[in-house]
Parts: C-alpha cells; structure tokens; sequence
C-alpha cells in the first residue's frame, strides 16, 4: 500500500487537530505556538508511525475479509492499551519536571487526546484496505461475468451443429430444382438463421418478438424434414413480446426438443411456447418420447449454459426445468429493457 500522500499530508493536519483542544485559543505568542505545534508533530508522527506498523502487521495476520472483525478488536485492544500506557508514562514524567503527582483529570484529558490520532490512522488505513478489496472485487466480478457470458454465447452458437446443417443441406439438395421455388424459400431462410446468430452474438439481450421470428424460421427448416410430424403451437401475449431473453435461449430449446425426441406420423412431436404475465416466464415445452437409437443422449449442457446465462444477467427468477405427465418443460424468466427488475444493463456492461 503507497501511503506517501497520508503520510505527508496527513501527519501535519492530524497534528494541527490535536494542537486545537489543547491550547491554541490561549497562545498569545507565535514561538510558542510554533513549539507546541513542533511537539504535536512530533506525538503525532511517532502515533501514526507506530499505528502504521501495527496495521500493517495485523493485516498480515488477518487478510480476508471475513477476518476484518477480528482484526478490528486487536486493533482496538493494542492501540487502548498501548495509548493509555504511554499517555500514564509521560504523565507520569511531567508531574515529576513539576514536582507535583499525575491526576486522574489530567490522565483522563491526555489519553483522550491522544486517542483521537490513534483512532483516526486506524480509520484511514482500515477504510482505504476496505475499498481496494472491494474495489479489486468489483473488477474481478466483472471479469468473471464478461468471460461468462462470452464463453456461454459461443456454447450456445455451437448448438446449430452438424447435425441440423447436414439434414438442412440433404433436404437442400431435395428441393433444389429450376424454377423450384420452395428451394428458393428454404435457401433464404436457412441465410437468415445464420444471420440472426451473427447479429445475436454481440447482444446479452433480445428482444422476445425477435428470438420468436428467428425460432419461426428455424423450425421451418425442420418442417421441409418433419412435415406433419412436427406440430408447433406459439401462445405469446403482444404485450409480452417487447419483454427479452438471452439470444438463441429459446431456439437451444427447441433444438434439443427436436434432437431427443421422436417425431413421426404415429407419434408427431408436440411443441408448445407460451408466455404467461402473472409469472413472468416464458415456456417451452414438448411431449417426452425419447429416441431410443441414433443421437448420442443429451449430457445437459446446453441446458447448464441457459441456466448461467440467466444467473448472470441477473434474472428475477432461475430457469426452471420439470418433467410432467409426459411433458418436458423448461421455463425461462422474462427480462425487462436491456436487464432485469428494472436495472439497465447494457451489452458495454455485460460483455466488456
């Protein structure tokens, strides 16, 4: 810790306050103003010297935080004992330069004065190591929430995998025909998925309206593969649509829904996205039939991601996942603005 500034600065003003109770409203003359102000100096800097060490090796005994009570009370204990006794000592001394014996008045005066720079060295020293640690913290958090979330963007991106790539690009290479316009469609709207991922990547947030039209198209790709297999039913409020998510949140779930799942003409895959205002998430949910052969099982991961993600957006509720007659069901907490319960956090805060 540089005390250079406390040091210089603080002794001579610290000196100054002690010299004021004492005896400079009664000084008629500068010399001896200017020797009294010289020995308060003089305490003062042999105070903070000796107060300095003591913090220093105190803090070298005690350094978390969750030790800073019981550094406090040696802190308190050593400095009282150690005031009292010097202040008895020079009491003592002076009474003996009069000729005279050392009162309980004058001891009582002396050590409170000599409290006051005993306490505040202690103060600066204890509150200036409190803000550097919480300082320190803060810029810790913020790296550990901006490698967070970069770390779970990238994981969640990595969800359009192969898989859907080499299905998408199979029924491609079906449909492609001249003037086939389906091929055409399909061609477009596997472009804007792709596009939705690169402008979604740099945001925490979006808005709900949008993740949904990039989840519409999303799935019909997979409806050129699934046709009928596939029934999908959206049952969000327009007054909820303005409310965000995490980018492709919502899309890593219906994936793993299409991913883990049968869907063919005797067992069609139900998916189901709602939201509800009283609860403030949103939710998807798909009937549980899982494949028996094909796909590797899911291992959860995509699923951890979501649930980090939220946590560090801050969200006012967990993601919640839940299995119900026959139903899988994860709800996501709905965000406001560009954070959560009302605190703004912009995309600066959250990924810098």
């Amino acid at each position: 810790m540089n005390d250079r500034r406390f040091l210089l600065l603080g002794i001579p003003v610290l000196a100054l306050l002690v010299l004021l109770p004492r005896d400079l409203l009664g000084i008629r003359s500068v010399p001896v103003l200017l020797i009294n102000y010289a020995c308060s100096l003089a305490f003062t800097c042999a105070f903070w010297l000796s107060g300095r060490a003591l913090w220093r090796a105190l803090f070298r005994r005690f350094p978390r935080v969750e030790q800073t009570s019981r550094r406090l009370w040696w802190l308190a204990l050593i400095n009282t004992s150690t005031t009292a006794a010097v202040t008895l000592a020079l009491g003592e001394l002076l009474a003996l330069a009069q000729q005279g014996h050392l009162t309980a008045e004058f001891f009582w005066r002396e050590f409170g004065l000599n409290m006051v720079p005993t306490v505040v060295i202690q103060l600066i020293y204890e509150s200036r190591s409190f803000f550097q640690q919480w300082e320190q913290n803060v810029r810790r958090a913020e790296q550990l929430q901006s490698a967070g979330v970069q770390s779970q963007l990238e994981a969640l991106q990595s969800q359009l995998d192969p898989h859907f790539l080499f299905n998408s690009l199979n029924t491609l290479s079906a449909l492609i025909e001249p003037e086939n316009e389906p091929a055409q469609e399909f061609v477009e709207q596997l472009a804007d998925v792709y596009r939705y991922v690169l402008l979604a990547r740099d945001q925490p947030t979006v808005p709900l309206h949008e993740e949904l039209a990039f989840v519409d198209t999303f799935l019909a790709l997979h409806k050129a593969r699934f046709r009928d297999n596939l029934r999908v039913r959206i049952d969000v409020p327009t007054a909820l649509r303005q409310r965000r998510v995490a980018p492709l949140s919502v899309q890593l779930l219906v994936e793993n829904a299409l991913k883990h799942n049968v869907a063919s003409r005797d067992q069609p895959l139900q998916l189901h996205l709602s939201a509800h205002p009283a609860t403030g998430y949103f939710t998807v949910e798909n009937t549980l039939r899982p494949r028996s052969a094909g796909l590797a099982p899911g291992t959860g991961t995509g699923l951890r991601n979501v649930r980090h993600r939220y946590e560090l957006l801050r969200a006012p509720h967990p993601v919640t996942v839940s299995t119900d007659d026959g139903w899988f069901r994860v709800q996501l907490p709905l965000l406001m603005g560009d954070g959560v319960t009302g605190e703004e956090v912009t995309g600066d805060e959250v990924m810098r």
